[in-house]
């Protein structure tokens, strides 16, 4: 099957359409779902990656889930090093701690520029049943890594690419960060587009989605580029990125001002087989 793409990329999103070209075999629910994934806005879409682990602006080092993964099962799990991957010591959660370099927070949510919806994570603070959990900082002491293992809402509940009216579909991982980096403080976002299109089956310990949501803000109303001044930090010399802004290059269709990292273009290969 031929597929022909294309694309249209800003800081905002990257936008994708599909052709079916001399050919009447169908793709596939998890095809389709890729593309369809690739077509929901984030406020970021440049990801700085080294044997598998995305370097963001700040302490945290993303280590699962990779960008643009279809989720699904009992929970969202997300697994993060709050240490650089090494290269910090582990923070500390001391009220008091005066170091110039610390993390203070970190919270996390899920949203969709789509669906409209914007789901509670993590904010510090947990709810009833941990429908939203608590600081993740404090989970598993001692350890560098920190798993989430979120609950996923009642709405999501499903198989399959979204029909409808129905909440599942592009989504995005919201990481944000408020940490001290040599005696200035930040907070930054980092989104993690992912697609909920795996199955997640019905279950009573499944919490309200109205009562997880809050109000979705516009990218401008957030400013991410202005959130983000401090940069990716602490990637390692042999993080690799592709800078398609070449207008004899590939990635031409692109756009100038789009530039992806090697690890996403896996995603367009898959989508050919």
């Amino acid at each position: 099957m031929l597929l022909v793409f294309l694309l249209n990329a800003s800081f905002y999103s990257l936008r994708l359409t599909a052709y079916r070209v001399a050919s009447t075999t169908m793709i596939s629910s998890w095809q389709l779902a890729a593309v369809l994934l690739l077509a929901g806005p984030s406020l970021a879409d440049n990801f700085t990656i080294s044997n598998g682990q995305i370097f963001t602006p700040g302490f945290v080092v993303l280590d699962a889930p990779q960008p643009y993964t279809p989720l699904g099962g009992d929970t969202l799990h997300v697994a993060i090093d709050v240490t650089a991957n090494g290269k910090l010591p582990l923070p500390s959660n001391d009220d008091d701690n005066d170091d110039d370099n610390q993390i203070f927070s970190i919270e996390m949510f899920l949203y969709s520029y789509v669906t409209g919806r914007n789901f509670t994570i993590s904010n510090g603070t947990a709810s009833a049943n941990n429908a939203s959990l608590g600081e993740i900082m404090a989970q598993e002491p001692g350890s560098t890594v920190k798993h989430v293992n979120w609950i996923w809402p009642e709405c999501l509940v499903g198989d399959g690419a979204p029909e409808g009216d129905s909440d599942r579909g592009v989504y995005n991982i919201s990481i944000r960060q408020n940490f001290r980096y040599n005696g200035d403080d930040y907070y930054t976002i980092f989104d993690v587009p992912i697609s909920v299109n795996n199955s997640i089956p019905e279950g009573n310990d499944r919490p309200s989605c109205d009562g997880l949501s809050n109000e979705i803000l516009s990218p401008e109303d957030i400013d991410v580029e202005a959130a983000n001044e401090v940069g990716v930090l602490f990637a390692p010399g042999d993080a690799t990125e592709l800078d398609i802004s070449g207008e004899n290059s590939v990635g031409s269709v692109f756009g100038p001002s789009m530039r992806l990292y090697v690890g996403v273009v896996g995603v367009f290969m898959a989508l050919l087989v």
